[in-house]
């Protein structure tokens, strides 16, 4: 799969999260997810269970809350959406603060609160352990089909390459002056996408053309073999099977 790619969201470090192999990491937090939806929204005692959960991860990967909390912010759209809904929905009403608002609408907008945040600080804390190749090759020992795994890491090698594009594009038209200020300029931006998405789609080619000459056939090689012991195992779905426990204290309570 070529050289490792940093991205942002990785905290480089060497704790015991960071060593664990990528595809026990990826079935982790998929089962982690899965559990907190499957949890009904009634139960608000078991979410906060949940992020205590995701605080001790934390805590062993020496990810700090701040660093956790500003890649939060990913999820402020969905936030928005759930802050509507009181207002929005239907069925009975309450009276908060003077405002009228919907039962149904509170409980969706903490539903929506609840999961979409601890979904996303899970993912957060697994791309803040994990670089991105590790990713891929978690995905490939996961035996997810090889086409949409060479789809992502082609994502991930290019996403620089298109954006170092528009870097110089916005450096050629600021150079001459332009700077957009209003509609009136939609026009210019409009055209610098085509050009873009006319770029891009000829450097694709060019790169396929390149692959093609080297012996691509449809697939690429396999690097590394990852493989996972089973006390690694036992390590990584320590916070799925702790959420499971939550999950069935739920039902019996």
């Amino acid at each position: 799969m070529g050289a490792g790619h940093a991205h942002k969201l990785y905290r480089h470090g060497h704790s015991p999260v960071h060593a664990l192999p990528p595809h026990t990491k990826l079935a982790a937090v998929f089962a982690f997810v899965v559990i907190v939806v499957s949890t009904p929204r009634e139960a608000m005692w078991a979410f906060g269970l949940y992020a205590v959960l995701l605080a001790g991860v934390a805590y062993a990967a020496r990810v700090p809350a701040a660093f956790l909390l500003k890649r939060l912010l990913i999820e402020v759209p969905f936030v928005a959406f759930a802050v509507l809904m009181p207002f929005v929905a239907e069925g009975e009403r309450v009276g908060v603060l003077g405002l009228s608002l919907s039962v149904n609408g509170l409980w969706g907008a903490w539903n929506v609160l609840a999961k979409g945040t601890l979904g996303v600080a899970a993912s957060v804390l697994l791309a803040a352990t994990t670089e991105l190749r590790e990713l891929l090759l978690g995905l490939q020992r996961l035996k997810l089909p090889p086409l949409l795994v060479q789809i992502a890491s082609f994502m991930i090698r290019y996403g620089d390459v298109i954006a170092d594009e528009m870097r110089r594009m916005r450096i050629a038209r600021e150079s001459r002056g332009f700077e957009a200020s209003g509609p009136r300029h939609w026009g210019v931006l409009g055209k610098s996408a085509g050009a873009l998405f006319i770029r891009s789609y000829e450097r694709g080619e060019r790169v396929h053309l390149a692959m093609i000459s080297r012996g691509y056939a449809g697939s690429m090689p396999v690097i590394d073999e990852v493989t996972a012991s089973r006390a690694q195992w036992s390590y990584a779905l320590a916070l799925p099977s702790a959420a499971l426990v939550v999950r069935l204290l739920g039902w019996v309570l």
